[in-house]
């Protein structure tokens, strides 16, 4: 099984019919976010022998690992940005990618930097991902993604605009995140506030990294 859930009684009913009496061997988490990971307990109270692996955790993943998966293999991809434990699945049989957080179809992907994500991390990660060709992307949140090339390039594409659009911000005497939030996404309602000054951190980081800003003790400016 890939992802923990939240443990909520109803999935663990469906998974314990869908296995139709064999047991729950292993669970393998694309990283630890709450939606991804707080059901293990409630899996293992379950299946008591069940295992647990995670990039980094007591039964850690290892990039590059090859896992046993039925008729199949997957092979482990430790794809940090999103998070630092992020890691995506790729079965060896049909070219197909289990991606997490990585992408979705029909929004976008929160680089949290306030809990270790990175932007720089996160292109590379998807640069790795579309390097490999995948068939198909399966994500943990959203339909299947059956062109993940498109895909991919269309949230670089998108990721270098809003780096263009902040840098424009801060140009323009905005020194924080929440005041480059205020400019560069206007009309966002108050509740994905939060998230987005979030994401905007992880990007002035990121240009920071590339000299293209600088952090002062009033905020964020352009060199010189």
């Amino acid at each position: 099984m890939i992802d923990a859930g939240v443990g909520h009684p109803g999935h663990l009913d469906a998974l314990a019919q869908a296995l139709a009496g064999m047991p729950l061997s292993v669970v393998l988490l694309t990283h630890g976010h709450v939606d991804h990971a707080s059901g293990a307990e409630a899996l293992r109270a379950r299946w008591p022998g069940v295992r647990v692996r995670r990039f980094g955790g007591e039964q850690t993943l290892v990039d590059g690992e090859s896992i046993e998966a039925g008729d199949t293999r997957l092979q482990v991809l430790h794809t940090p940005g999103h998070s630092p434990d992020h890691c995506c699945f790729g079965l060896e049989r049909t070219s197909e990618i289990f991606c997490g957080d990585l992408v979705r179809l029909g929004g976008t992907v929160v680089i949290p930097a306030s809990k270790g994500g990175n932007l720089s991390a996160y292109l590379a990660s998807l640069d790795r991902v579309r390097s490999l060709g995948p068939a198909r992307l399966l994500p943990a949140h959203g339909p299947i993604i059956d062109a993940p090339d498109a895909l991919i390039d269309e949230y670089i594409r998108h990721r270098l605009e809003r780096d263009a659009q902040i840098v424009e911000a801060v140009a323009a005497g905005r020194r924080t995140p929440s005041e480059i939030v205020r400019e560069v996404y206007r009309g966002l309602p108050e509740g994905l506030v939060r998230a987005a000054e979030d994401t905007v951190l992880a990007r002035l980081i990121k240009l920071g990294g590339e000299g293209r800003l600088i952090e002062d003790g009033d905020g964020w400016r352009q060199p010189g």
